[in-house]
């Protein structure tokens, strides 16, 4: 399907696609630059300069033949197929479908600035006047790390599955990140911080005076907040991740109910 996708695709609409989008603005200049227009082609270029890849990029597509960038583009998906995916197809598409099951039971319970934030681990997402559509792809290949594109009118975030979709499909098994969260909890010192933090930002010394703690006590316990990711910095302040602890409750029924 994908390979007949190509295929039959028009020389000027392969370059389209293939070029990248930069903006709702820059759209006629895409679609001039698609149809091998020079100054389109060193106008693009120049529009991408800040970028490290962009400009060649533009000059590459644009200039290769069109059969030759299908031919290239087919090897080189199929060959990933083959090579990555085909092997463990079976087992990625249960990964997959596990995860998008998991995110769908959450979304009813979070707005979707919420569920970007919970889906990929913290990145805040504010909605743009440009963007219609916000898409969470899950990916397993490039775990841990989240991927971020612009397409036409959207966003989209490719997030790394959670552990729990990975692990095996023991009946008592748990989400191990949640568990790093009851355990960051799990301490007097910690919750007194929490509470500290419900009422407000706080920097180390304020914290410090305010709990009667050492620094590198305080550190501590704080470095353990933040790897459970229930605790973030922002201008040298400490500040409590108040939607983490709500998602602990959602989390756990999920966890219970499963």
């Amino acid at each position: 399907m994908f390979v007949d996708y190509i295929n039959h695709l028009s020389d000027r609409t392969l370059r389209f696609i293939c070029l990248p989008y930069i903006g709702s603005d820059f759209q006629q200049l895409r679609c001039d630059a698609s149809t091998t227009d020079e100054t389109a082609i060193k106008d693009m270029q120049e529009v991408t300069e800040n970028n490290s890849f962009f400009p060649k990029y533009v000059e590459y597509i644009s200039s290769s033949d069109a059969d030759f960038l299908k031919r290239h583009l087919v090897t080189v998906m199929t060959g990933w197929y083959e090579a990555i995916i085909k092997p463990e197809e079976k087992q990625l598409r249960n990964i997959l479908e596990k995860d998008k099951k998991l995110k769908e039971s959450m979304y009813k319970k979070m707005t979707a600035e919420e569920l970007v934030e919970w889906a990929t681990g913290g990145i805040i997402y504010h909605p743009e006047p440009s963007v219609k559509n916000v898409m969470l792809i899950p990916q397993y290949t490039y775990r841990p790390w989240n991927i971020e594109a612009d397409i036409e009118e959207t966003k989209v975030f490719y997030y790394s599955v959670s552990d729990e979709s990975i692990r095996d499909t023991k009946p008592y098994a748990v989400n191990p990140s949640l568990v790093l969260r009851y355990k960051a909890l799990g301490d007097e010192t910690r919750m007194r911080m929490v509470k500290l933090l419900s009422e407000g930002e706080c920097s180390l010394q304020e914290i410090t005076e305010r709990l009667a703690l050492g620094k590198t006590t305080a550190h501590h316990h704080l470095k353990i907040l933040k790897t459970a990711k229930l605790v973030d910095t922002e201008t040298s302040k400490y500040k409590l991740k108040q939607q983490a602890l709500h998602w602990m409750n959602e989390e756990m029924g999920i966890y219970l109910s499963q």
